[in-house]
């Protein structure tokens, strides 16, 4: 099977989408509370998740939303790993960068169901199979940067 552009784009909607329903899943059935880190990355990926949606549904905008994606990809790379590296040590997320630019962008109350702030980031470490969350995220903006830099290169047929 060969990859097109628009089959690239919708898989990496598709991975985007699936992994905000299995931290959605995680919080609200298996009681796993966000932090201001992990919300900022359902944020991104969800934005990365649109953009390549719209690169997909659009061929016009095709390489503008790979780049688009590759870029988010990347803020969300930086971002998973300060949540591993740094904020999981922090006895709260408070004033933190994830912290400020979610509930300044309103999103925290308007849409609390998918990004409440209502763990520190000390408290939300959890492992699933033996991998901290935040390593999984970091995996799959590395997948996802992978996959939409040829496109956003031009490297994959229309």
């Amino acid at each position: 099977m060969t990859f097109t552009r628009q089959r690239l784009l919708l898989l990496i909607a598709l991975f985007c989408f699936a992994a905000v329903g299995l931290a959605l899943l995680s919080q609200h059935v298996f009681d796993m509370p966000p932090c201001a880190w992990c919300v900022l990355q359902r944020l991104v990926f969800v934005v990365i998740g649109v953009v390549s949606l719209i690169g997909a549904l659009a061929p016009a905008l095709a390489r503008l939303g790979a780049a688009l994606a590759s870029l988010l990809a990347l803020c969300g790379m930086a971002a998973a790993l300060y949540q591993y590296t740094v904020a999981a040590n922090m006895l709260s997320c408070d004033q933190t960068f994830a912290d400020r630019f979610m509930t300044g962008t309103g999103l925290e109350s308007a849409l609390p169901w998918v990004f409440g702030i209502y763990a520190t980031c000390m408290d939300a470490v959890v492992s699933v199979l033996g991998i901290e969350y935040a390593l999984w995220s970091l995996a799959l903006f590395v997948i996802l940067f992978l996959m939409a830099l040829p496109v956003a290169l031009g490297r994959v047929a229309r």
